[in-house]
């Protein structure tokens, strides 16, 4: 897919801060805004970048929600993360110059190309900006602990229960409800992120259903209980 030549403005956009370093100068944001030329739209079920393509650029997403996914050797989609408006995809393909997963859209989606050449030359000039891409890496280490942890010790309950409210957060960060989602994902896919088969992530879900933690309307989730659900993550103390 050809990238849309379209000028974008980084200073006039409503996902800057969750996107683009804090506090900037005015002289700092217009340099930031030359690291941006071009927009790229991606369909749903479109794939972004794929496994063993060269790497050229990081990608900040702008609208829709991302999976990105490595296949096992025995031929297996696992999925590693989804990624959602106000993140940065791509950082895999720094280390070797070449991207190590798949990124596909889950539904009709906008990234703004950030070539990395150009953010690394302009991260020489603006502190900032380099400051805000090694906090970029250090989240993503800080996510990759998190997943280990939840693949590693917890059940299928505490499992669940962690995504979702990570989930709520982040969009409740974007300005969307705080109780509220529309999962963009399949359960399946849930599913392979967490090391659970579909048929545990259903029937834990309407375990949650059962117990009035959760109200679901397909794809619609309401979270009725958040405090019952930060106690299966966290349970009290004896």
């Amino acid at each position: 897919m050809t990238p849309e030549t379209i000028k974008v403005a980084c200073s006039n956009c409503n996902l800057r801060e969750l996107c683009m370093p804090v506090g900037l100068q005015p002289a700092e944001l217009r340099r930031i805004d030359d690291l941006v030329a071009t927009r790229r739209k991606v369909k749903r079920r479109d794939t972004l970048f794929h496994n063993g393509e060269r790497f050229t650029s990081l990608y900040a997403i702008r609208t829709g929600v991302f999976k990105t996914r490595v296949t096992s050797e025995d031929g297996r989609d696992q999925v590693t993360g989804f990624q959602m408006a106000g993140e940065i995809i791509g950082l895999d393909g720094i280390v070797n110059d070449r991207h190590t997963c798949d990124a596909v859209a889950l539904e009709d989606a906008e990234v703004c190309v950030m070539p990395f050449e150009r953010i690394e030359e302009l991260s020489r000039e603006v502190t900032a900006l380099q400051r805000h891409v090694h906090q970029i890496m250090s989240r993503e280490i800080v996510r990759e602990h998190g997943v280990m942890l939840l693949l590693g010790s917890m059940r299928a309950e505490e499992r669940l229960a962690a995504f979702l409210l990570n989930l709520v957060q982040r969009l409740h960060a974007r300005g969307f409800s705080q109780s509220e989602l529309v999962l963009r994902m399949t359960r399946e896919e849930i599913g392979s992120y967490l090391g659970l088969k579909l048929e545990t992530v259903s029937r834990t879900l309407s375990k949650f259903v059962e117990d009035g933690i959760v109200a679901v309307q397909q794809r619609h989730v309401r979270i009725a209980d958040a405090d019952k659900l930060r106690r299966i993550v966290n349970p009290p103390a004896c």
